[in-house]
């Protein structure tokens, strides 16, 4: 079961405070087993525009199945999960408008750079052409990589790589950012940039879902905390 900690918030129990509340998402006792092996014990939580929850725990607690549930790419066994007012399921456009993720493994194509990748994602999704170039620059300056435009997949360090995922994720419409360790294989100076990002995004009014091994991160961004434990070890009653 997953504990939630934080003060800010009102936990979604008000009716009037839900009006309105397109981008909220309602993890409702949303648990996962696959062969009848538990990979996400029961969860429930609530997180509002504007604020960042981050999950935490061991590995194999369930973090990125979570984010998968949440993101509509996997169905939970039992419970659901909603943004708004609908049940995400990524087949449905609105949920694909509302959620960009950062899961698994890079998407980029070998043969486009960074800066061409951008390009495509903004025409896929109908963006200004006469602002593009503006947009571009400006999450390529915000991450620090503004260096990296002209460059190929192939080109980028790891650390570099992973700058650009994110950077494509923030680009693209998504008022809900469902992260999987944003700070992985970055350094101490670059962690601390994406944190001013993400923190940033949500000021602006995002909802953010970040799961993370960093305490740092968390404390920077984070305005609650849902720490998971292993589904086996639930399951046991231990």
């Amino acid at each position: 079961m997953g504990d939630t900690d934080g003060d800010k918030g009102d936990g979604g129990s008000g009716a009037a405070a839900s009006e309105g509340r397109e981008n909220r998402v309602v993890i409702e006792e949303v648990s996962v087993a696959i062969d009848r092996r538990p990979l996400l014990a029961p969860v429930s939580a609530t997180v509002e525009p504007g604020t960042c929850l981050a999950v935490r725990g061991e590995n194999g607690s369930g973090k990125t199945t979570l984010l998968r549930v949440v993101a509509g790419l996997l169905r939970p066994s039992s419970g659901r999960v909603r943004i708004g007012d609908q049940v995400v399921d990524e087949r449905l456009p609105r949920t694909r408008q509302q959620v960009a993720t950062l899961l698994g493994g890079s998407a980029a194509y070998r043969d486009l750079t960074v800066w061409e990748h951008l390009l495509l994602i903004d025409a896929s999704w109908g963006g200004d052409e006469a602002s593009v170039d503006h947009r571009a620059g400006r999450v390529l300056d915000l991450l620090r990589i503004e260096g990296l435009a002209d460059r190929f997949p192939h080109q980028l360090s790891s650390g570099q790589s992973h700058l650009v995922d994110l950077a494509l994720v923030l680009f693209r419409p998504g008022d809900v950012l469902v992260l999987d360790e944003p700070e992985q294989r970055l350094d101490d100076e670059r962690r601390a940039i994406v944190a001013d990002v993400l923190r940033d995004r949500a000021d602006a009014g995002a909802t953010v879902l970040m799961a993370t091994h960093d305490a740092e991160l968390t404390e920077a961004v984070a305005d609650e905390v849902l720490t998971l434990t292993t589904a086996d070890h639930e399951a046991a009653g231990g």
